[in-house]
């Protein structure tokens, strides 16, 4: 079925009230989330996700539907690792706990602005060059080698953080200080940029970084762009609250880039798969489409996702649990 335009204008208001009025309740009541409250939060998101799931297979057909509910799980796994880069940066430039917030809020911001032009671009080229799919199975498969190498984990994010920070300090006059949120404060008399301006640049350039791992990845789950979008957005819209719902717990999820490294490879293959099965290449099957290759339906593609992130996560924290008590034991 063909999800009607009413619907996808409705929708899109909806999400954009939401995202304003999460903004301003960030602004109006600034403060260091409880973990009841992140659960909370974090509940009503996926709630709210599953209510949209439910509404759009109704008008939409259950079809959009699954798609929808496998790309948000494809997206909302990948963004947690979003998680380990955020608290490397909140760590590397000391922001306040309870400015935190909003720094995360206009960093999810960023992100969406991001994701959506690399969507609008992805739509347009896989409209018109089908073989991009190659493109991105091999670039996903290369990511996912990368994910597997736990020596250097995110390395290059600290590298390139700490290079923005060399150039932006030789550029403009940075305050030592925060001041409150604000990216601009006066110093015995002189306006200068606050540390909160690397934090938002630095933030928006690893957004663009990870957007550039996750778009390819969804277009595999389906070419609609209002699925992909709206499969971001919900993505996003819970990720500050998780944030602070799994606070230290990051640290312990020892194992898990290797769960997005199993994601990001199955979805690579089955990328290239699909790229075979539309082929129009000259130089492969003569440029026919190569009809024995597999479909893989997007439900296994949800069971692989969901098995890859509870395998990782409980196998982390059954490691984390031995080596405490091993420490106990040596104390």
């Amino acid at each position: 079925m063909v999800i009607p335009v009413w619907f996808e204008i409705t929708a899109m208001i909806v999400l954009t009230i939401i995202l304003i009025a999460d903004l301003l309740l960030i602004k109006l009541r600034p403060h260091i989330p409880s973990t009841k409250e992140s659960t909370l939060w974090v509940v009503f998101y996926v709630a709210l996700a599953m209510l949209f799931a439910v509404l759009l297979g109704t008008v939409g057909g259950w079809s959009n539907a699954g798609d929808f509910i496998t790309g948000w799980a494809l997206e909302y796994s990948l963004s947690i690792d979003n998680l380990f880069v955020f608290v490397l940066i909140m760590a590397q430039f000391s922001v306040p706990r309870r400015l935190q917030q909003q720094v995360l809020m206009v960093g999810i911001i960023i992100a969406l602005i991001l994701r959506g032009l690399f969507i609008l671009v992805g739509v347009a080229v896989i409209e018109h060059f089908s073989p991009i799919f190659y493109i991105f199975g091999a670039f996903l498969i290369y990511t996912a080698i990368k994910q597997a190498m736990p020596e250097g984990e995110h390395d290059e994010e600290v590298q390139r953080e700490a290079f923005i920070v060399r150039v932006l300090r030789r550029r403009i006059d940075i305050s030592e200080g925060y001041d409150g949120s604000r990216l601009r404060t006066t110093v015995d008399g002189t306006r200068m940029w606050t540390p909160m301006i690397i934090v938002f640049i630095t933030i928006g350039i690893t957004d663009l970084m990870f957007a550039i791992d996750s778009i390819p990845a969804i277009f595999e789950i389906t070419t609609n762009g209002f699925l992909v979008f709206t499969a971001n957005i919900f993505a996003l819209m819970g990720l500050r609250q998780l944030y602070f719902l799994l606070g230290d717990l990051l640290d312990r999820l020892r194992y898990l880039h290797y769960g997005i490294a199993v994601i990001l490879g199955f979805i690579g293959i089955k990328l290239i798969l699909h790229a075979l099965h539309v082929n129009e290449l000259p130089f492969i099957n003569g440029g026919e489409h190569v009809e024995w290759v597999p479909d893989i339906n997007n439900m296994v593609s949800l069971g692989v996702i969901i098995a890859a992130m509870t395998v990782a996560t409980v196998a982390s924290l059954i490691a984390s649990a031995r080596e405490k008590k091993a420490a106990a034991l040596k104390s």
